[in-house]
C-alpha cells in the first residue's frame, strides 16, 4: 500500500493577541501554549506582567540605594540603620535573621 506522510498542523490561536508583531508573530519558543486554551494564555500573561512589575521595582530599589537614598531609622532593635545595609547580595550578611525570615515568609 501507499505510505501516507503524517500531517502537521500549526496552531495560530493566539496570533491576534496584543504584542504579536512581525516578523516573529506569536513567539512561544518553549511551546508552553501549544495545547493551551484562552484561560491558560490569560493566566500566563497576567503572571508575566506581575513578575515584570516586581522586577522593575527591584531595579528601582537598587538604583535608589546605590544613589545613597535610604529609609530613615533602624532596621532592628539593635540599632542597625538602613544606611548600614549594603546593596545587592552583600546585604544578606548584614540583614538580621528575623528580617530574612520575613522576606522569605512574605514572598
Amino acid at each position: 500500500g501507499a505510505v501516507v506522510a503524517p500531517k502537521t498542523t500549526v496552531m495560530k490561536a493566539f496570533e491576534t493577541e496584543l504584542g504579536v508583531q512581525p516578523p516573529l508573530g506569536f513567539w512561544d519558543p518553549l511551546g508552553l501554549l501549544s495545547d493551551a486554551d484562552q484561560a491558560t494564555f490569560d493566566r500566563l500573561r497576567y503572571v508575566e506582567i506581575k513578575h515584570g512589575r516586581i522586577c522593575m521595582l527591584a531595579v528601582l530599589g537598587q538604583i535608589t540605594t546605590k544613589a545613597g537614598i535610604f529609609l530613615p531609622g533602624t532596621i532592628d532593635y539593635a540599632g542597625t540603620k538602613f544606611s548600614d545595609i549594603p546593596t545587592g547580595i552583600a546585604a544578606y550578611d548584614k540583614i538580621p535573621a528575623a528580617g530574612i525570615a520575613q522576606i522569605v515568609a512574605f514572598v
